[in-house]
Parts: structure tokens; sequence; C-alpha cells
């Protein structure tokens, strides 16, 4: 692979046949137009290298994207890199630091314990003793993915004369999206960064833990982290049900305290630090037990046990718990999710909406959050949400199937000239990943479910009670100085209806549409007349030329002009045709 070459330019032209060798190999056009086979998709990524392989991980948060299945599979994407030998290792360290291993750690382990598209990770420790992970650059990834990016570049300017629907999908915003990504992936200055954020926000918030980052060792290609214990919570997960009783409801004990606090620890991170974990899958959360000798086990959780809110004041009386012998841990934070207060006001609005299975509410929360593209029916997107809803709210949200019901809101919203914003994509494939480990630890616990009392919470802090009783006052005062002049408006209406001069206006559904396509149909048939006319001009001329070459060319040209229209008219119908029917698809 590429990944282990010395530094020396990639060369476009062989990276560019490699690329559509696999491309070709998986039949990965055909597959991910008809989002078929997510399988051969995934694969094809992850032999392509780190670009594709970040492709693959962006495409597994739109859910506007790709359909449920591909968000699945995308999310299995692993690296297949060879290791990089110690001795390129030693090299780039002290490229980036300017001094050797030795100088920096106490011990160094020479074979890394894990190796991904970026880069290798390896055990050490400082010299105060402080166990470390040294996450290392693999030497040529800046190069290929320099290149990779520059290819897309080029292929954008042929992509965009493609006759597609790009209302919803932006292929210039989605490129430089992939690009501000894959940048900051390579350069872990960003990742330090996230580290001390999600580190003060979210370490030690009841049993969860966030390793420390040590920025003073960390460079553009070098990463340094605290290492934690503990394993996958997959292996909660899939742990199987034993057959003593007491043991079982231990278990289901311990995991409805995990998913609880998981799912708590994630909406504080969304309305309340509007900072949170984009990419919380199983093998980023670790769950270790605390050992008996272990001073944590001492450790206690303060709760909000009575909140109100007194004028500017805000009261509140908090209790404390002792915490069970485990931790959860977070790792990875390279994608992370920044909201602003106006966007969280509107996922709230979202949340409560849909407990309270409104159908009209759920509408007006979902437009809230989404950016407009075309004109927009809202009565109809109302209805068509209505029928599509329906059987969801009917079946309660903890047997909600969540990430194939986003799904189809999000197609939906498409259809209607909506565009959800990247920053909710984004949290709703954080959402489901959380749901996902949820759904396995505690089957009975909606992820929906707790999030209302937080939303409310939320809502109810950042209302305006003063404003909005300004507001009410004045709308009241309006009212009444409206219901007073409602006698002599009646009286005008009743004048003019005596005296014959009254209009209606009526409008029916899809109203501007029709009277496009009735305006489309008389263009069209002024366009034949005209082409009618010249074509038999032209006859005439041909047929009285004899003998004057002049008014014969005259007469060919108009025929020359009338096919050259004819074959315009074609075109623009068959490109007409191919874009309603890429919609429909869509």
């Amino acid at each position: 692979m590429f990944l282990n070459e010395e530094k020396t330019a990639i060369s476009q032209t062989t990276r560019l046949k490699q690329i559509i060798k696999v491309l070709n190999q998986h039949s990965f056009l055909t597959n991910f137009y008809r989002q078929k086979h997510p399988e051969e998709i995934r694969q094809a990524l992850e032999e392509l290298g780190p670009t594709f392989i970040k492709i693959g991980q962006l495409l597994s948060t739109r859910p506007d994207l790709v359909s449920p299945a591909y968000i699945k599979e995308l999310r299995q994407l692993q690296d297949h890199v060879d290791i990089d030998p110690y001795e390129t290792v030693e090299q780039t360290f002290e490229e980036q630091t300017g001094k050797r291993i030795d100088e920096v750690f106490k011990t160094f382990d020479k074979i890394p314990f894990a190796s991904a598209s970026i880069g290798q990770t390896h055990h050490a420790t400082l010299f105060d003793g402080t166990n470390v992970v040294v996450k290392v650059q693999h030497p040529a990834v800046t190069q290929l993915i320099q290149t990779d990016l520059a290819l897309f570049k080029r292929a954008l300017g042929m992509v965009e004369h493609v006759p597609m629907d790009f209302s919803v999908i932006d292929p210039k915003r989605v490129l430089d999206e992939l690009s501000t990504s894959l940048l900051h992936e390579i350069d872990t200055t960003t990742e330090v960064q996230n580290g001390q954020e999600f580190y003060r926000l979210n370490n030690e918030y009841d049993i969860i833990e966030v390793p420390r980052v040590y920025p003073k060792y960390c460079t553009q290609k070098i990463l340094v982290n605290e290492a934690m214990p503990g394993q996958s919570i997959k292996q909660l997960m899939n742990e199987k049900n034993p057959t003593d009783e007491k043991l079982a409801a231990k278990i289901k004990e311990r995991n409805h305290y995990l998913a609880h606090v998981l799912v708590e620890n994630f909406i504080k991170q969304v309305f309340a630090d509007h900072f949170f974990h984009a990419d919380p899958h199983p093998g980023n959360v670790l769950f270790y037990e605390l050992k008996p000798d272990d001073p944590k086990l001492k450790a206690t959780s303060k709760d909000f046990d009575y909140q109100k809110q007194l004028g500017s004041n805000e009261i509140e009386i908090q209790k404390e718990h002792p915490l069970p012998p485990y931790r959860l841990v977070y790792l990875d934070f390279g994608m992370m999710g920044h909201l602003s207060p106006a966007l969280t006001d509107g996922i709230a609005k979202v949340v409560i909406a849909l407990n309270t299975k409104s159908t009209r509410q759920v509408g007006q929360a979902i437009l809230g959050i989404c950016n407009r593209t075309g004109e927009i029916d809202e009565q109809n997107f109302y209805s068509q949400l209505g029928s599509f809803l329906s059987p969801y709210l009917n079946a309660g949200l903890g047997g909600i199937d969540l990430p194939t019901m986003l799904f189809q809101i999000i197609s939906l919203c498409r259809q209607n000239n909506l565009q959800v914003k990247p920053e909710v994509t984004l949290l709703i494939k954080a959402f489901s990943s959380i749901e996902g480990i949820v759904a396995a630890l505690d089957p009975e616990m909606s992820l929906m479910e707790v999030a209302k009392p937080f939303a409310k919470k939320y809502l109810l802090k950042h209302f305006n009670w003063r404003d909005s009783l300004e507001s009410s006052i004045w709308q009241a005062r309006q009212t009444a100085l409206d219901s007073a002049a409602i006698p002599s408006r009646v009286n005008d209406l009743l004048e003019v209806l005596s005296t014959g001069q009254a209009k209606i206006n009526f409008q029916y559904k899809d109203q501007s549409r029709v009277l496009r396509n009735l305006e489309r149909m008389l263009n069209r048939l002024l366009i034949v007349i005209v082409l009618a006319a010249i074509i038999l001009g032209s006859s005439i001329l041909v047929e009285g030329s004899s003998g004057h070459p002049a008014i014969f060319k005259l007469g060919t040209a108009g025929y020359s002009i009338a096919i050259i229209v004819i074959i315009c008219l074609f075109i623009g119908d068959l490109y007409h045709h191919l874009k309603k029917h890429h919609k429909k698809r869509l």
C-alpha cells in the first residue's frame, strides 16, 4: 500500500488507475447508485486507504444520503494496514519533536498494539511513571490524502455537468467537508483541543472517565494520551444471561445503570455543553471494574434533586450517592459535534414534539432544523409526515426503529425541498450509536423517553418569561382593539357585497406547480406554431427558388433552424425526464 512508502510524491495517474481498478472490481458506482450490496462498498473503501475510509465514515453520519443498511455496514469499516518498522517511527518522532524517543519516554514499546490507516499506536511510559499511548502517523499519509483530494477536485468539475438533482446535495460543500475532516485527521492538534475540552466537561461525570491529553508531547503527527484500562463495551452488549437468577439480576441492574449514565451524559453533551462525541460506537467506549484496593471505590456522584428559578437566581439542591465499582471510558476525539444555542433549541423542540405525538408540532419542529432548498408546500409536507408518522407514534417511542425512522424522515424532507443541517445529521448518527448500545444493554430503556425531561428542562431554563409576558399582553391588547372594530368591518363587507364589488380568490393544492406546467405547455405550443410557420415558409422558398440560389439558401437555412430547435427541445425533455426519474429513485 501507499501508506508505507518513503516520502516521495505519489503520481496522480498511478493513483487514479488504482482507484478505477478497485471501484470496477466491486461494481462501486452501480451498487452505490442502487443502494445495494453495502459490503462491496465497504470492502472497496477499505482497499483504497485513508481518504476513502474517511469518506465511508462521513457517509455513515449522513442518513440523508445513504440507507440504514449502508450506515450499519459503513460503521464496520476497518483499517488493514501493515505496521511501520521502529526505525521509521523513530525518524518521524525526531522530525516532529526534535528529540529522540528515549529522551521523552522512560519506556516505549517498539511493536504497536494497533495500526490504522492514519497511524499506529504504541504503549509507553513517561519518566514520572505515567502510562501513556503514543499515536505516530504513517509517513506517506499526507501525500496520499493530498493526491486523492486533488483527484476529487478535478472530478468535481465533471460531476457538476451530470444530469442529477443537486438541490439537496451540494458536491462542492461535501468535498469541502471531506477535505476539512481529513486535514484535521492528519493534524492531531485539533484532536488535542477536542480531547482537552471533552476531558474538562465530562471526566468524572458519574462513572464516566476521559483520558488526559499531554499537549506538550503532541505535534502535528504525534498524539500522546493517558493510557486507560478496560475493554470495549461490546463484550457486555454480547454477554449472555446466566442461569443463576441472583447473578442475572445483578447483571441486569449493572447494565441498566450503565445505559442510564450513557444516555444522561450524552443528553448533557447536547443540551448543556453543545459539544458532543460524534462517534460513540462500542469500540470508543470502554468498560472496566475497579480493583478491591482502588481508592475510586470511595467516590460519590451528585444528583440534582430539586431546581428552582427565582428571578435571575437559580436554586439547586443536590444529593450524593456512592458510585458502583466500575467505570466507562470515552476514547477518540477526532470527530466531535458543535451545536449553536438556536439549533439546540430546535432539537429540544423536536424531542418534545415526538413525545406529544402531534404531527403538526413534529412538522414545525423539523422545519426549524432544516435549510430550505426550494419552494415548499407546507400543508402537503404536514400531510405526508402525518401518514408516515402514524404507525410509529401509535407503536410508542420505545418500539421505534430509530435509524430507519430518521432515514425515512430525511428522505421525506428531501422530497419537499428541505435539507437537514449537517450538524443535525452528525447528531443523528451519534444518537443512533448510543441508542444501539443502550438497546443491547437495557432493551426496556428508550433514549427518547430519557431525553424528554432534559429537553423540557433546557427549554424552561432558556425561556424568557418577561419577554413572553410582554408579548402576550401586547397581543391581548391588539386582539381587544381588533374585536371592537368587528361590527364596522361587517358593515363594510355587506356594503361591498350589495354593490357587486366583491372579488373572491381561490387557491388549490399544487396551484403553482400546475400553473408552471400550463405556462410551459403554452410556450411549447407557441414554439410549435412558429416552427410550423418556418418549415412552411422554407418549403415555399425552396419550391420557388429555381434559378435563385440566394432564396434556396434562405429556405434551407430555415430548415436548419427548425431542426436545431427540435433537437434542443428533445434534449431538454430528455434531461427533465432523467432528472425527474432520478429524484423519484432518491
